[in-house]
């Protein structure tokens, strides 16, 4: 199975034994308060899912990311993963102590942070670099300007694993997912990272890809996203649904991805990516505008990023597929690598379109979306039209 990335699948989950010793010492801690955005970051730090990383980056890491897409041991990331706090909650802190991190929500004690270093984040040159554009009407822009100033890097020891009360089947550590794989005997597995509900340029970028590979790991993003976004229970239940009818049992694995979206296009694709790879992925689904919000990104610059590094930098392979449409003519889906035809046989439609359908009512047609599909998300719009009376 590929390694992961870095060579070793981190693991910062304290043990019960010196869990009991953190909570002994909690109350002689400096402690701060976090929003459920950093717990989750925390928990995939903890968890190996952002291997190599073991806690927030330091100013070096952080720099060198920004600068070059990569971590100051020359390692490929393309994400700042950071903790920020307000100027004034940062003086209070000093580098090499042990800070104890609560929840903002019901201060609970979840992790502590080996305090590192403290530094002022780049704003305006991390929302260019990153995202691209510094508009603040961008969604990331937008959270990355309402974060705290102060960056507070170091290692991280986490206490307490958040209480997920949903998808609780579906939640897998990559040290489970390796195991499951290995447990199926997939050699080969390909990742689809998704925020949308399934539809048909979806199970055709799939089936194209189970052709060529073991396993088919599907894993919806279930942090946070966009309001408009349909919601994440919506969009697993689509899932669970076509696989029931759709797909082979014993070659598809799905689990969800329990990471925050950005909406940093072509970054967030290579972030998406190492992620995949740590949960054991030797290929990962690379589409149309991946990660992509708005016009900030051109149609195919989530897939010509990976060409800046060589093939063994990244190590999981990026699948990359042109935009698939419904050819009236062909009568299946396809893409202008494999059909002939002219535009006016196409039927391309956004996820945009589709959501603005729903909210008129009009239901998706059959080219776009399998019945049971269209059936479910008929029914949440229908609720949601009627909440608003």
């Amino acid at each position: 199975m590929i390694e992961p990335h870095g060579g070793k699948l981190i693991n910062r989950i304290a043990s019960e034994e010196e869990k009991k010793e953190w909570m002994k010492k909690a109350k002689e801690l400096k402690s701060i308060t976090v929003p459920y955005f950093d717990l989750s970051e925390l928990e995939n730090i903890a968890t190996g899912l952002f291997s190599p990383l073991e806690g927030f980056m330091n100013k070096d890491d952080y720099n060198s990311v920004l600068d070059n897409m990569r971590l100051k041991n020359g390692i490929v990331w393309s994400i700042p993963i950071v903790l920020s706090v307000k100027k004034e909650i940062a003086d209070d802190l000093k580098v090499s102590e042990d800070i104890l991190i609560k929840s903002e929500e019901d201060g609970k004690d979840y992790a502590i942070l080996h305090l590192e270093d403290k530094y002022p984040r780049r704003k305006e040159e991390e929302a260019k670099k990153v995202y691209k554009t510094n508009e603040y009407k961008h969604p990331g822009v937008k959270f990355l300007y309402e974060q705290g100033e102060i960056a507070l890097g170091g290692k991280i020891t986490l206490l307490n694993r958040i209480n997920h009360e949903n998808f609780i089947e579906y939640r897998f550590d990559p040290v489970d997912t390796r195991r499951i794989f290995s447990e199926k005997g997939w050699k080969t597995i390909v990742a689809f990272q998704t925020r949308n509900p399934i539809h048909r340029a979806h199970e055709y970028l799939q089936k194209t890809a189970l052709e060529i590979v073991d396993g088919l790991f599907i894993n919806p993003l279930v942090g946070k996203t966009q309001e408009e976004d349909i919601p994440s229970e919506v969009r697993m239940y689509s899932y669970e649904v076509i696989l029931d009818k759709y797909y082979p049992k014993n070659r598809v694995l799905l689990g969800v991805f329990p990471v925050n979206m950005r909406y940093a296009g072509p970054k967030e694709a290579v972030f998406h990516a190492i992620c995949r790879k740590n949960y054991g992925c030797s290929h990962i689904i690379i589409g149309r505008d991946h990660a992509g919000v708005g016009d900030y990104y051109g149609t195919y610059e989530a897939q010509e990023i990976f060409d800046q590094f060589k093939p063994e930098e990244i190590g999981i392979i990026p699948l990359k597929f042109e935009h698939a449409f419904y050819c009236k003519v062909c009568e299946n889906m396809a893409t202008s690598k494999t059909c002939p035809h002219g535009k006016e046989d196409h039927v391309f439609l956004s996820g945009t379109k589709v959501r603005e359908m729903l909210s008129r009512g009009e239901r998706p047609p059959k080219e776009f979306t399998r019945p049971e599909v269209a059936d479910i998300l008929m029914k949440y719009y229908q609720e949601k039209n009627n909440d608003k009376k």
